[in-house]
């Protein structure tokens, strides 16, 4: 019995689908992105302020505000700024970074994955393995920037995003500084509760519920989603 093998190849074929998947790898999400100043706080006559993007490694791409000293020269040290729980870079995080700015620091105030005008899906939802590799994906885009000084990056986390922070710190050596300026352990008050006023038994009643709502959640339409949300309006006291 004699056994013929034939052998093809498709390597022009399959080069360029390699290089196709990679062009789509390295293509930013494009995201909307409003050009006009519309902070919370007034904006400052001491610093040159730009938008910016980057894409952290699970593929998110962020937006960030970038300020920089006027009349600036040679590499500066540089501060990433983010935080608090829930919130958006035109409130205190740009604030804080602004004045950073102010003081003679290169400075980014970044919008999370899923949050304000920095993509992912689904939004507004937190991720801390992905929200604390959007500090070293910031840290990543500074050290691209000629004008900053690699060697003199730290980062600056408000309340809930303190604990992320401190996280990223402690797995990227090029983050020289840490301030996490928070009020309070939330690890330790989503454990225990307030003043550990939680105990065993709630934590896994806690759990439960919140299973439950997975399962809910699974089985809803967008048809549902948008009566819960137009329900959920309807129940908000009025003025809010």
């Amino acid at each position: 019995m004699v056994l013929f093998v034939v052998i093809t190849t498709t390597s022009g074929a399959t080069n360029k689908m390699s290089d196709n998947n990679q062009l789509k790898e390295n293509k930013m999400e494009t995201l909307e992105l409003t050009q006009q100043w519309d902070k919370v706080f007034p904006q400052s006559d001491k610093v040159n302020h730009s938008k910016i993007t980057f894409r952290n490694r699970y593929g998110i791409t962020l937006a960030a505000d970038m300020y920089v000293p006027k009349n600036a020269s040679g590499k500066l040290p540089a501060i990433v700024v983010a935080g608090p729980f829930g919130a958006i870079k035109e409130q205190s995080s740009g604030l804080y970074a602004q004045v950073m700015a102010e003081r003679g620091f290169l400075t980014i105030a970044f919008d999370p994955s899923y949050t304000g005008e920095s993509g992912g899906q689904p939004r507004y939802v937190a991720s801390p393995d992905i929200n604390t590799e959007d500090f070293s994906a910031a840290v990543d885009f500074l050290t691209t920037l000629d004008n900053v000084d690699p060697e003199h990056i730290g980062i600056i986390s408000i309340c809930g995003w303190g604990g992320l922070a401190i996280n990223a710190a402690a797995m990227d050596t090029r983050i020289k500084a840490t301030v996490a300026s928070t009020m309070y352990d939330m690890s330790r008050v989503n454990a225990n509760g307030y003043f550990d006023s939680v105990d065993a038994d709630e934590r896994y009643t806690l759990r439960q519920q919140l299973n439950a709502q997975r399962t809910i959640d699974a089985k809803m339409t967008l048809t549902h989603w948008v009566a819960e949300y137009l329900t959920s309006c309807q129940r908000m006291p009025p003025g809010l």
